[in-house]
């Protein structure tokens, strides 16, 4: 073994550029709200109104705000919002989505 005292501290960022690696922050978040978008649409409750945007009432005046579902479908490479919904019901195919976009690193 060897003999690396306990003192030793070795910082993330230190290993990180060992391995010739980055943190990717970004891609991170990118890939925790398509996971949870997943979730949130096969429940079909509230929250699945809210993300895609089909509940009533009026729509406020000047630049509509992005949709968390336009943001991920640009992600994954869907490019339309009922492609992503349709993919999101089969859990196997939408991992499988997920894991490609996160990998490819866009």
């Amino acid at each position: 073994m060897l003999r690396i005292p306990w003192t030793a501290k070795k910082t993330n960022e230190r290993v990180l550029n060992e391995g010739n690696k980055r943190r990717s922050p970004v891609r991170t978040i990118r890939k925790r709200q398509a996971t949870f978008l997943g979730h949130v649409m096969r429940r079909g409750k509230l929250e699945h109104l809210v993300t895609t945007g089909k509940f009533e009432g009026k729509r406020s005046r000047g630049r509509q705000r992005e949709k968390i579902m336009d943001g991920v479908a640009t992600w994954l490479g869907t490019g339309k919002m009922l492609d992503t919904l349709t993919a999101v019901k089969d859990r196997d195919l939408w991992r499988d989505m997920i894991a490609n976009a996160y990998k490819q690193g866009t």
